[in-house]
């Protein structure tokens, strides 16, 4: 969860955003919420959620998927030429969790975590975690500033979600982030993938690179997950989230005889 750019914009309020209608952002671009269900929500456990994904987050989902090509499995010879073919536009959400998996081929929970840092240092401009630290300081303003950047600019990695108030330190500040239903979870079924490539390398970066503290709080029973910027994130030792066991309906690789799933293992 990394703002790539420092532009000053003038910036609303995020914490009533529409699943359906687009919200204008400092006057320009347009965010499109663009979750497909009948209901407006998330679909059930068990379901994936449907979602009309947009220019906004197709470029996304693209720049991301290609950094992380570098890193990942090698597919078949014509498979692999034709993935070198795709344009700005042609990677989907699928496509962009399958890179994730082959990231994860042949590498343990340590190594997995160091490639999803590399990726995220390379989407931004030279010395941009110093200058990070620099806009915004370890404060309650910092903290409650990138909760409402996360909900607008992170909807197509994450799915809806919504800033709400959390205590950190005793004090009560809008500087949590409620996601309904974790889309890059409910597309991978996969545990070790939240964990590894997503909650722990990315409570990381902001606390340890950008020196700003977020705790990433999963919920392996309905998909939900709350980020608590401000917040310092326990050790992987003490965090429930690394005894968490697989998906067994859900994950194709799940080990159904272990207790923790495997790639939450060092």
């Amino acid at each position: 969860m990394v703002c790539l750019s420092f532009q000053a914009l003038n910036y609303p309020s995020f914490n009533h955003c529409s699943t359906k209608k687009p919200r204008r952002i400092g006057g320009g671009c347009t965010i499109r919420f663009a979750i497909a269900e009948p209901s407006g929500k998330p679909a059930p456990l068990g379901r994936k959620t449907k979602y009309n994904d947009g220019l906004f987050e197709k470029v996304f989902m693209t720049l991301f998927a290609r950094k992380m090509e570098k890193f990942a499995a090698k597919l078949p010879s014509g498979v692999e030429e034709t993935n070198k073919k795709k344009g700005l536009f042609d990677y989907d959400y699928e496509s962009f969790v399958d890179v994730s998996r082959r990231v994860m081929q042949g590498r343990n929970r340590i190594q997995q975590q160091q490639v999803v840092r590399e990726v995220l240092l390379s989407m931004l401009p030279p010395g941009a975690p110093a200058q990070f630290r620099k806009l915004f300081p370890p404060t309650k303003w910092a903290a409650e500033f990138n909760a409402s950047l996360t909900v607008p600019f992170f909807h197509w990695l994450v799915g809806p979600s919504e800033v709400v108030e959390v205590e950190v330190n005793g004090v009560k500040q809008r500087s949590g982030v409620f996601i309904k239903k974790c889309r890059y979870l409910e597309n991978s079924g996969c545990v070790g993938m939240c964990v590894n490539m997503c909650k722990i390398p990315t409570q990381d970066f902001f606390t340890n690179e950008f020196g700003l503290p977020l705790t990433m709080i999963p919920n392996f029973e309905d998909m939900s997950c709350e980020m608590v910027y401000g917040q310092v994130p326990p050790p992987f030792e003490q965090d429930p989230a690394g005894k968490q066991p697989c998906f067994k309906d859900l994950c194709s690789t799940a080990n159904v005889n272990s207790s923790i799933c495997p790639k939450l293992e060092a």
